[in-house]
């Protein structure tokens, strides 16, 4: 291993990154570094010492400085200083919001510049408010604020970047047609990927409901925000909210639809999964679907639909544009994708533009100027994370790994993969020994999403479901669903491959 290292220092492009800094260094970033546990566990509890030095992060959890300072000319020109305010997407996910509060207190801001709910500074509410725009992927969009600040003279100037001049959604639906094998008029864009599985969640879930059926199914474990959004907004009632935790058990998955019969709406599955990257027998899940009238929500976004093939399974494919697509790290969209065959088109084509909110023009423009780099990009990443699997599946402190090629879903993922080697960019692992001493001592950037050119690293489950790191009874829920909680995920970029191995190399020395 000392060679390796060697060779790290002599050669590596990665350099420490502080806590706190934006991951890449643009004021749109998507990520920020998380450069040690003690910080991540800062962040999850909010410890001062930690939370001042957070900028910006990953937008649908950590408010955009530009949201701040919108929100706050907001309140002083309302004369509302002792408000709280927070910015939506649209006038009709700010009225929503309102709805979502159910409070007296919380109403739309009156002739306001940008779509904002205000109420008397209430800590709990906020929380609420926060959540509420977090899973519905519909917080306003930092370049929005931007804009808004320099239209006010607040910001001398907007700051340069590439953007395509031009129609940046055709442009975007045309790249996504050719990724997708699928009509552009089929694809709609929404704000974020979050908001994209909100939306079509809830189209489906209406049309589905009016057919007396309002029983969902979660295949495997999905996103947190993802398994929210069912418990919560569309199958909140008891006993409608169906998880049936084996992706790779069909016989059980069988008795399911049989024994709920035309109860069930839909079932949603992320293919492969995040974080334990398995892949399900989708052909058979969605005959199930088919065979019993429910629609079959899929979202490809961990490997990329570059990488594999899943919208003649599907109904509707939902992605999240963030991740290969805005490989700059800079853009949040989200995108969904009907498919021409299925039985729901008419009513889904129908019901979702309405179901959906609106996408920025410039954050459109940003990514309409970098997405046709993403089979290259893709193609690179694909290289490298082939390589860092060779390496880590003989590391002898490597515990456990997960990636698209594992061997219990091998078969499964590549049925769907456009080739042997399309694997994506996610790798999960385990190691030997405190996770604190190999994740402060990896010289890799640190900090939450994937898919993008640059390598990021981050504890998963710590980020992810704090809740259930911390306590006796989360952790055996985590354990139930085989998940162990100093899992850690790697998003393999396209930096030269030598430096991500020396980099792993001398952290696991």
């Amino acid at each position: 291993m000392r060679p390796t290292s060697v060779l790290f220092f002599a050669m590596s492009s990665f350099t420490p990154i502080p806590v706190g800094r934006r991951i890449p260094d643009l004021l749109h970033a998507v990520s920020c570094s998380l450069p040690t546990m003690r910080s991540v566990v800062g962040y999850e509890e909010k410890h001062d010492e930690i939370i001042r030095h957070i900028g910006s992060g990953y937008p649908r959890f950590v408010v955009h400085p530009l949201l701040l300072a919108a929100g706050r000319q907001l309140l002083a020109a309302a004369g509302l200083a002792d408000h709280d305010i927070w910015l939506a997407s649209s006038a009709k996910a700010a009225a929503a919001l309102v709805a979502h509060l159910d409070s007296p207190s919380a109403r739309m801001l009156a002739d306001a510049a940008l779509p904002a709910v205000v109420f008397p500074s209430d800590p709990a509410l906020s929380a609420r408010a926060k959540k509420f725009l977090q899973r519905t992927g519909a917080f306003l969009s930092s370049r929005e604020a931007e804009d808004h600040l320099h239209r006010i003279g607040q910001l001398r100037a907007v700051q340069p970047e590439p953007l395509l001049a031009g129609d940046a959604s055709a442009e975007i639906r045309a790249h996504l047609g050719r990724f997708f094998d699928a009509d552009a008029a089929d694809i709609l864009l929404a704000p974020s990927g979050m908001n994209a599985i909100h939306g079509s969640l809830r189209a489906a879930a209406a049309r589905q409901r009016a057919r007396g059926r309002t029983r969902w199914i979660q295949l495997g474990w999905l996103y947190l925000d993802t398994i929210a959004l069912l418990e919560k907004f569309i199958a909140p009632d008891e006993g409608d909210y169906l998880h049936h935790g084996d992706v790779f058990d069909l016989d059980g998955l069988r008795a399911l639809f049989e024994r709920e019969g035309d109860r069930i709406a839909g079932l949603i599955a992320e293919v492969p999964t995040n974080p334990l990257i398995q892949t399900p027998d989708l052909p058979a899940v969605a005959a199930l679907c088919r065979a019993h009238g429910a629609i079959l929500i899929v979202d490809p976004t961990i490997t990329s639909p570059l990488n594999i093939d899943v919208l003649p399974h599907a109904d509707l494919v939902v992605n999240s544009l963030t991740k290969y697509t805005a490989s700059e790290g800079d853009v949040l969209l989200g995108a969904v994708v009907i498919n021409p065959t299925s039985p729901h088109a008419a009513d889904l084509r129908a019901d979702l533009p309405a179901a959906l909110e609106p996408a920025y023009p410039r954050d459109l423009a940003r990514l309409a100027a970098q997405i046709a780099d993403t089979p290259e990009v893709v193609a690179t990443i694909n290289r490298n994370a082939a390589a860092v699997v060779a390496f880590l599946e003989a590391h002898p402190r490597v515990t456990s790994l997960h990636w698209a090629l594992q061997a219990n879903s091998r078969d499964n993922y590549l049925r769907l993969a456009r080739s042997p080697d399309a694997i994506g960019s996610m790798i999960s692992f385990t190691i030997e020994g405190p996770i604190a001493a190999f994740y402060d001592r990896l010289r890799l950037p640190k900090g939450p999403s994937f898919g993008l050119k640059t390598t990021l690293i981050c504890p998963f489950i710590y980020l992810a479901h704090y809740d259930l790191v911390t306590s006796e009874t989360g952790r055996a829920t985590l354990a139930e669903h085989h998940i162990d909680p100093d899992l850690l995920r790697l998003s393999v970029g396209c930096e030269p491959v030598a430096d991500i191995l020396a980099a792993l190399a001398e952290a696991l020395d």
